[in-house]
């Protein structure tokens, strides 16, 4: 395999460039049997219980210091996407090679559920 290496980037089609470190570093749309739609840089989904899913990468990040942007939705009593607060094995929700999220309902009861659309996007550098 190349590697080429680059400053700035620009799609075909697309009129302005951006710099490589704003390309997101990893990314999933997936579905509530967490089946992948498309992805990124994402090995697999772990289920973990209802509502609650951990993204594994294919290739890890330089360190735990990147951003997580998840959406779900919302059609499910205005369901909220957050990260994995509350998971029953306590343990921590954002690695170098995974992230864990959750999907509660916006109704007030604080339950998570299963949302049909789900997305996470990741920024940050790879190792």
């Amino acid at each position: 395999m190349s590697t080429i290496t680059v400053t700035n980037i620009k799609a075909t089609g697309e009129t302005a460039s951006r710099s490589v470190s704003g390309v997101a570093a990893a990314w999933v749309n997936f579905n509530s049997s967490t089946a992948v739609r498309d992805s990124v840089n994402v090995a697999s989904l772990t289920d973990v219980s209802t509502g609650s899913t951990t993204v594994n990468y294919t290739n890890n990040l330089a360190n735990t210091n990147y951003c997580t942007h998840y959406t779900t939705d919302g059609v499910h009593n205005g369901s909220a996407a957050s990260l994995g607060h509350g998971d029953s094995d306590n343990s921590t929700l954002i690695g170098t090679s995974y992230v864990k999220v959750q999907c509660r309902g916006g109704d007030g009861s604080g339950g998570t559920l299963d949302a049909v659309v789900q997305c996470v996007s990741i920024s940050g550098d790879l190792a």
